[in-house]
């Protein structure tokens, strides 16, 4: 028996390579298959710029529960202390999206930067409100007083169409800047009768003195879809990564279904994200109206209710060019990008 036969084939023959080849080839196919699998499979990292507001309790439920992996993402949520800082974040590439309240995107495509809306994600129901003492009875009241509120903010914006619906502006009154947080100590002190704030600092100030030292004067209830809460990404981030943000999106309505189908465990986790109990989680939800899947195309559609866009921006765009924060008011169709909703929603 020659051994070498075993192991190699006469000068000439391919036998030995052609059998190398069959045993090599599945082995290195399923190695590169593996590691692009695996490669695949890495989630993508995101960051997400966010406020602590009773609206975006989805999100909050969505990050605590990690409802964004099996979208294969891996998303962050950014709190700050003051959304107007947001844009800027956004702009920069600090963070990848935002939430931001569509008064504020207006303002960002006046001024030129290329912010779009791809979701509505709620409007506010009561949850942003103007509050005063008892020596304030109506807006018209408000002549001549100090106001504290956060300038350039949804508080900013609440204000001044409140003011507008009895003929004054803020030069009627004297401003106090500061943020929503701080609102409720500087009424406490005496040292405010009014201000403008949202929750969970509004349930703050209203708890004051047993419910009865302050009240609510106007909210956003007295104009639905006004105030709206949106998810905002850069146009060059639509663009590149429409997959990611789609994922974002889905995982917000898995967060909305779990608040749905699991209420007191979801306010649970909202509460802890927002510093309160579940039950005072529950209070606010109440203020808020997350627009469900089957709504959010019409935010995009042209209508007279202040639930388009196209409504509260012009209403929007008008108050702005009047308290001179922006020169022109830009086209609705500037502000969104309604692709990713309307393949949702199909």
């Amino acid at each position: 028996m020659k051994l070498a036969g075993l192991f190699s084939s006469p000068a000439g023959s391919t036998t030995s390579s052609s059998v190398l080849g069959k045993l090599f080839k599945p082995a290195l196919g399923a190695a590169l298959s593996l590691a692009t699998a695996a490669a695949m499979a890495a989630p993508v990292n995101m960051k997400l710029a966010t406020v602590v507001w009773i609206g975006y309790g989805p999100f909050y439920v969505a990050e605590s529960l990690d409802l964004f992996k099996k979208h294969n993402l891996k998303v962050s949520l950014q709190v700050f202390n003051d959304p107007a800082l947001i844009p800027a974040a956004i702009a920069s590439g600090a963070v990848d999206g935002g939430m931001l309240t569509y008064d504020q995107v207006v303002g960002q495509v006046a001024a030129g930067r290329a912010m779009k809306v791809v979701m509505p994600i709620d409007y506010s129901n009561g949850g942003d409100a103007i509050v005063a003492d008892s020596s304030i009875a109506k807006v018209a009241d408000f002549k001549g007083k100090k106001i504290g509120y956060n300038p350039l903010s949804p508080s900013d914006f609440l204000l001044s169409y409140a003011l507008k619906t009895v003929n004054l502006s803020e030069k009627d009154i004297s401003p106090v800047s500061m943020t929503p947080e701080a609102v409720p100590a500087a009424m406490a002190s005496g040292a405010l009768p009014i201000g403008v704030t949202y929750e969970p600092s509004l349930s703050q100030i209203l708890g004051q003195g047993g419910g009865k030292k302050f009240k609510v004067v106007f909210s956003s209830k007295d104009a639905p879809g006004l105030i709206a809460d949106v998810l905002v990404f850069d146009e060059k981030v639509i663009k590149a990564k429409p997959t990611e943000i789609t994922g974002v999106m889905k995982a917000y309505l898995d967060g909305m279904a779990y608040m749905k189908a699991k209420p007191d465990e979801a306010a649970k986790i909202i509460g802890k994200f927002m510093g309160v109990s579940a039950k005072e989680a529950k209070e606010q939800m109440s203020g808020v109206y997350n627009i469900p899947l089957a709504e959010m195309p019409k935010a995009f559609v042209k209508a007279k209710e202040t639930t388009s866009y196209y409504a509260s921006g012009e209403i929007i765009g008008q108050l702005l060019v009047a308290k001179g924060q922006i020169k022109a008011a830009p086209a609705t169709e500037a502000t969104f990008d309604a692709s990713l909703v309307k393949a949702l929603a199909k």
